[in-house]
């Protein structure tokens, strides 16, 4: 559902459904009664339509929650929290909710719009002006609205965060290397990064942190004391979820490690919660932000997060022949559709091991949750969420269940074949140009950070943001790694400088390559001051080597632009435009005595003055 869309008729589209949604959003709910004994006949046979799915998708547990007005009327767990020790999953169970702490973030945000400290439609940087995005173009036009609701023209860039030790003042600050791919306001691309970035909007315009802010307007006010941000909090608390999923190739069900590195990231995904307590959300959401009988929320806050801002295209209709879900929309922090006719908001909420869903209809005031365990019955939140709203409608019950495990099992079984293929492109006896001593060190990207290539017993060793895995010669200079049941495959392929030197890797991450260059060694500071200094060419033309107060060397040739010497290996240096250019030190004696241009034409020596 997150496939892009360019065309007038689906903008306006979602121009209709802003005044459609707006109405029914404020429209008094027709609702249904929660007498047990209507709820008991709508739900008759529910326990055995969710036994069944637990065994066909092999799932090892799933929570369900159903709220109806402003109740949790139902909150059941099915199967296990803990599969290898076969503890049951209950409505207490934690279970990381991931993306379903977008809305929590775009409600948070909402309360300092309505303090009058961000606005939602104009650009960030009139509110914030440490933002700093790719260009002039998105620095003087992306709003908040703009950021929260995926329409910045930005892809996920998702290898930023996963698994690195940023905070999220780091993520911030990597914005300005995320180039656009589309223009925006476009076109839907989900984005993480954007809502780490409104997390530390919210920071700077409250002065407390992401997670203070949410804890004391959002989370204590709605009695959710037993909701938390990180795995390390939640393991504290016995009912606990444990990640477990299926193995690639064939029915095992084995743990898989939680997803632990979230603080960065937290706005984006980080809060774990239960059944019962994100029940008490659900319920403020449905009732304009009341909960107990009290405003908890600004109900102009909740609005403003529900309407459309970006139209999705018709997908599962359109490829599948799927249409009971039409015309989604996305606000900030949810999407909305319709649903056989029904107004639907919701969103999906998924990290290695867990998954969520969290939805309701405004008109008919019924909401349902569904946590589930396991990677690969992930889609059962849609299935449930789906069977559950059309039972408490009097609907035919769509066989949702049937379709997606059918698309599941084919996709299982097209990622076996495809994977006994793997390596058909080797060429062999093609030997890497170097020694492999000579592919160690560590690889930088500007936005993804740090690539180290290591050596144990003899091989090469992969270590990318934590994920350390064996790095195998495949042919010339590639190298892959094992494909990791947990990790994938990742595959390096280096290049060589005009010197003959491995200068960089490049190997696909997120939605393009992206080339990793070998970080310099480091040179004393005490020694560049004594490299700065004047230097005269064969002509007599006498030039400047400038240190500068940012630790780097720059060439100052009068009358021309100054060029920063990059650091290269020992004493040699670099300029960016030319890479076949080099600039190197003559250190005698302890005494700095030239400075060589080496190039493809030749060497020059430049003598110290």
């Amino acid at each position: 559902m997150h496939a892009t869309t360019k065309s007038n008729p689906v903008r306006l589209r979602a121009c209709t459904w802003v005044s459609v949604i707006g109405l029914l959003a404020l429209a008094p709910g027709r609702g249904l009664k929660a007498q047990d004994g209507e709820l008991t006949e709508k739900l008759q046979g529910f326990d055995s339509y969710m036994e069944k799915a637990l065994k066909d998708w092999n799932a090892p547990g799933v929570g369900v929650g159903i709220v109806i007005n402003d109740k949790l009327v139902f909150a059941k767990g099915y199967g296990y929290r803990d599969y290898e020790k076969k503890l049951p999953f209950t409505p207490t169970t934690l279970c990381q909710i991931a993306s379903n702490s977008k809305l929590f973030t775009a409600v948070a945000a909402g309360l300092l719009v309505e303090e009058g400290k961000l606005t939602w439609d104009k650009p960030v940087r009139e509110s914030v002006p440490a933002i700093r995005f790719y260009d002039d173009a998105l620095n003087s036009n992306v709003t908040l609205r703009d950021m929260l609701s995926h329409r910045t023209g930005i892809t996920r860039h998702d290898m930023i965060w996963y698994k690195a030790d940023l905070s999220r003042k780091g993520l911030f600050e990597r914005l300005k290397y995320m180039g656009p791919k589309e223009p925006l306001r476009q076109t839907f691309l989900y984005n993480n990064m954007m809502y780490a970035a409104a997390g530390y909007l919210i920071e700077l315009g409250s002065g407390k942190t992401w997670e203070e802010f949410v804890r004391d307007r959002i989370l204590g006010p709605l009695g959710m004391s037993a909701t938390v941000y990180s795995v390390a909090e939640m393991l504290k608390q016995e009912d606990h979820g444990v990640p477990f999923t299926e193995k690639r190739d064939t029915t095992e069900l084995y743990k898989i490690p939680y997803y632990e590195d979230t603080a960065g990231v937290a706005p984006a995904g980080a809060i774990i919660s239960s059944i019962q307590e994100m029940s008490h959300w659900l319920i403020a959401l449905m009732n304009e932000g009341k909960y107990g009988g009290k405003q908890v929320l600004p109900p102009s806050a909740l609005k403003a997060t529900l309407e459309p801002a970006i139209a999705l295209p018709n997908t599962m209709a359109e490829t599948r022949g799927y249409w009971e879900l039409l015309n989604a929309t996305y606000g900030m922090g949810r999407n909305a559709a319709s649903y056989r006719g029904h107004l639907l908001t919701y969103h999906g909420g998924d990290l290695p091991g867990f998954h969520s869903q969290v939805s309701f209809m405004p008109r008919e005031r019924i909401g349902v949750i569904v946590f589930v365990i396991g990677n690969h019955c992930a889609s059962l939140y849609n299935t449930v969420s789906f069977n559950v709203y059309e039972r408490l409608l009097g609907l035919d019950q769509t066989p949702w269940s049937d379709r997606w495990l059918e698309i599941r099992l084919k996709g299982k079984k097209a990622g076996t074949e495809a994977r006994a293929k793997a390596g058909v492109e080797r060429i062999p006896d093609a030997k890497p140009s170097h020694s492999l001593a000579d592919y160690l060190g560590e690889y930088e990207h500007p936005a993804y950070g740090a690539l180290k290539v290591g050596m144990k017993d003899g091989q090469l060793r992969f270590d990318f943001h934590k994920i350390q895995l064996p790095l195998a010669h495949f042919h010339y200079d590639r190298f892959d790694t094992p494909d990791d049941e947990i990790y994938g495959k990742w595959s390096v392929s280096f290049s060589t400088s005009p010197q003959g030197d491995v200068s960089k890797a490049v190997m696909s991450v997120d939605e393009a390559e992206a080339a990793f260059t070998r970080r310099p060694s480091t040179v004393d500071p005490k020694l560049l001051q004594q490299l700065a200094g004047t230097y005269e060419t064969p002509t007599g033309f006498k030039f400047q080597v400038v240190l500068k107060e940012d630790g780097s060397l720059y060439l100052a040739f009068p009358g021309n632009p100054e060029e920063k010497l990059i650091p290269y290996k020992g004493l040699q240096f670099h300029v960016k435009e030319f890479s076949d250019l080099v600039w190197e030190f003559v250190v005698e004696n302890r005494q700095v005595r030239a400075l060589k241009q080496r190039n493809p034409s030749g060497e020059f020596v430049f003598p110290r003055k």
